[in-house]
């Protein structure tokens, strides 16, 4: 497996490694040392590697403003891991590579091995059509640009040097294999999806995801998450309207994650209702919580609707913005941009979501579809039928 250091990237993939360890295949990590001992915790044996791209804990402006401030260091990382990693595995060379979306090394080295690759997709896929509609207008402007022109050539001279001469467009965003680990109904147009290409198997959250417990306070009517995920948490003006709209409100207990560039003291007077942590597990507060306030990760958005949790969408960057929609559109959440996202606006939209029993029903409907996709063990079965002939049995 290959990922960055990144954990809305790695955090999906964990649970089914886990699995794959159990059933007794040995399993390698690639990874950045800031995450391998969350990698060792799954059994697999973390490869580390050196990475140029922003740590998880750096400033959300270390990732610029434009689509190619954006795209142009996973690139360069790739590049420069590469080498790193054909070291790393000489001589011991996999029967199978498993790979985030971001590690394009991965792509390159099962070519070089030709060995099959499977993509985890921890968010949504392209599906038939997604380039007229959705890739080349958003690329329109960057690829006219000297800077755009520079990083294609960039990118298909890499691609070339490693034997590969598929266009940088499809190698990255077609994958030959991939299993996506979220559920359908996050997937925009789900229909329009090849299935022989991608298979949908919902969250892969396993028994681990809940070790880290969380008690509902016994005196609490209703239980509010407010979490932006661990990446675009520097929103102290937001975390504010969040103390103002639901601190002190009788009967509420509110936890409010604000991450580490955000400090207690930046938020002004906080009730003794509100809990303010840095970093909380999300899932375990889920189970027991009452409505979410979220960025709309693919993570975030996945694990509000596996346990049925009301929530209230301000997105920050990238997918969660097409996440934020969906979950709107499915009836179970408001998508609030975060310019619009004061204290009223958001204790209204919390309380008419908990006020209103048909997004109960199907916040109900939905966690039913998504127990029936398989999760863990389907992935984990899915992988081991890729795996090449002679080798699917070596672990029994």
């Amino acid at each position: 497996m290959f990922s960055i250091a990144a954990h809305g990237h790695v955090n999906p993939s964990l649970e089914v490694i886990r699995e794959l360890v159990a059933r007794g295949h040995r399993v390698t990590y690639a990874i950045p040392p800031l995450l391998a001992e969350k990698i060792a915790g799954t059994g697999a044996e973390p490869v580390p590697y050196r990475t140029t791209l922003p740590s998880p804990d750096s400033d959300p402006s270390a990732w610029g403003t434009t689509l190619l401030d954006n795209v142009e260091p996973f690139l360069d990382d790739a590049i420069q891991a590469l080498p790193q990693l054909i070291e790393a595995y000489r001589g011991d060379e996999p029967d199978l590579v498993l790979h985030d979306i971001t590690s394009y090394p991965a792509r390159v080295l099962a070519h070089r091995w030709g060995v099959p690759a499977i993509s985890l997709s921890p968010n949504l896929v392209a599906w038939q059509g997604y380039e007229e509609e959705v890739a080349e207008p958003m690329w329109a402007e960057p690829k006219a640009t000297g800077r755009g022109r520079a990083y294609y050539e960039k990118f298909t001279n890499w691609l070339a040097e490693n034997g590969i001469t598929q266009h940088p467009d499809p190698f990255v965003g077609r994958p030959g294999r991939s299993i996506v680990l979220i559920p359908k109904a996050l997937q925009p147009n789900a229909h329009r999806v090849d299935e022989k290409v991608h298979t949908f198997v919902g969250a892969c959250q396993g028994d681990q995801a809940a070790q880290d417990g969380w008690e509902r306070p016994a005196d609490a009517e209703r239980v509010l998450l407010v979490s932006l995920g661990s990446s675009f948490t520097k929103q102290p003006g937001f975390y504010r309207e969040c103390i103002k709209a639901f601190g002190d409100l009788p009967g509420w207990h509110v936890v409010l994650q604000v991450g580490k560039h955000v400090t207690v003291d930046e938020l002004g007077e906080v009730p003794a209702n509100v809990d303010v942590r840095d970093w909380v597990p999300q899932l375990a507060i889920l189970r027991k919580a009452d409505a979410f306030i979220t960025h709309a990760g693919a993570g975030g958005s996945q694990e509000g609707l596996a346990t049925a949790t009301p929530m209230v969408a301000v997105p920050q960057a990238v997918d969660q913005f097409g996440n934020a929609d969906t979950l709107q559109e499915l009836g179970v959440a408001r998508h609030i941009p975060m310019d619009q996202a004061d204290a009223t606006t958001l204790r209204t939209a919390v309380l008419a979501l908990l006020d209103d029993p048909e997004v109960g029903h199907r916040l109900a409907t939905i966690q039913r579809q998504m127990a029936t996709e398989g999760g863990t063990r389907r992935a984990a079965d899915l992988i081991e039928a890729e795996l090449p002939a002679g080798t699917a049995g070596m672990a029994e």
